[in-house]
């Protein structure tokens, strides 16, 4: 496989950051990025780039940003740019991450971030090294889902990498046992980042296509959707000479960045300074005015209830099961999205 042309760290531009926003709850989380971005790390030098899918076949209402939300992400840095779906769209939108790629510089350094996470530090500083690519490990073992006499783990990794002529051995973690689901490289693509998003989109896009369309053997009994995106993106990134991340980038969901998900759930378990830096973030009027439009913000953020869920936890002690702290929320009312 080619991989994207190296780079001296003098020659480097400054790096793109990628979100996708539509019409609906990703343009108010993508506002409040831009916020917490321009909050937390106001020397950020690069671009804040917004790819909004465009109206087409694939979607049966139109998905473009409300005028003032552009206005006030314009506001604060960002800029908005449209992308066509010719793959995916309305029945799969996790497939925006990678057809909305393409609209980036070619040659570039990005880092695609998704809009349900907020900048808490200075992301400036974060020492990526853009020629080994690299995405979040803020993850479950979702998938695959290992059946009755089928295939395991090794089987079902391996016939994928051996698919597109990729090192499967080189892809695990020897200090995890055979058939623990992470002895496997398996990411969370809530963010990741590389040296040129042409080349990455472009490799993502054709892994994703060929595994949907013409999936191995080893892969017949497992369900694709909704997580393509997770099952492509360790293939693209070896193809590239990329892997987990190392030390360096501990400060993405760390520290630096809060991929939060759902408001009550960051609410229940995340740090003071999440919560305070988000809250800070969404104070200025201008802001303000726009995030209420949208009911879980309005009473998470601005009503108090989030204090209230807060209330609920103790974060030394957190339940080590989401779904024990979904249900404790639900119980008292709190749960919204």
């Amino acid at each position: 496989m080619n991989k994207a042309p190296r780079r001296s760290a003098k020659s480097r531009p400054a790096v793109n950051i990628m979100l996708v926003a539509q019409a609906g709850r990703l343009s108010y989380e993508a506002l409040l990025f831009a916020a917490s971005l321009r909050h937390a790390d106001p020397d950020f030098s690069g671009r804040l780039i917004i790819a909004e899918p465009q109206p087409g076949d694939h979607w049966p209402n139109d998905p473009r940003l409300k005028p003032h939300i552009c206005e006030a992400l314009e506001m604060l840095g960002a800029e908005i740019i449209p992308f066509e779906n010719t793959h995916f769209g309305h029945e799969y939108p996790n497939g925006n991450k990678i057809e909305g790629l393409s609209v980036l510089p070619e040659g570039e350094p990005f880092i695609f971030f998704d809009s349900d996470t907020v900048v808490t530090g200075k992301l400036s500083q974060v020492a990526f090294d853009f020629d080994r690519p690299s995405a979040s490990m803020k993850r479950e073992g979702t998938w695959p889902q290992i059946e009755l006499y089928g295939p395991g783990y090794g089987e079902i990794w391996k016939s994928l990498y051996d698919r597109f002529g990729l090192d499967y051995a080189a892809s695990l973690d020897p200090s995890q046992p055979d058939e623990y689901w992470q002895r496997y490289m398996y990411f969370n693509a809530g963010w990741f980042f590389g040296a040129c998003p042409r080349v990455f989109g472009q490799r993502y896009l054709d892994y994703a296509l060929a595994i949907r369309d013409d999936r191995p053997d080893a892969l017949v009994c497992q369900e694709l959707f909704p997580w393509l995106d997770q099952i492509a993106l360790p293939l693209v990134i070896s193809s590239l000479g990329g892997g987990r991340p190392g030390p360096e980038l501990a400060g993405l969901d760390g520290d630096i960045t809060c991929h939060w998900r759902i408001l009550p759930l960051m609410y229940a378990r995340e740090s003071d300074h999440v919560i305070n830096t988000i809250e800070a973030a969404a104070a200025p009027n201008k802001i303000k005015k726009i995030l209420k439009e949208y009911d879980p913000i309005k009473r998470m953020i601005y009503q108090g209830r989030g204090q209230k869920v807060r209330a609920l936890f103790d974060r030394d002690a957190l339940p080590r099961r989401e779904q024990v702290i979904r249900n404790r929320i639900k119980r008292e009312g709190f749960w919204m999205r």
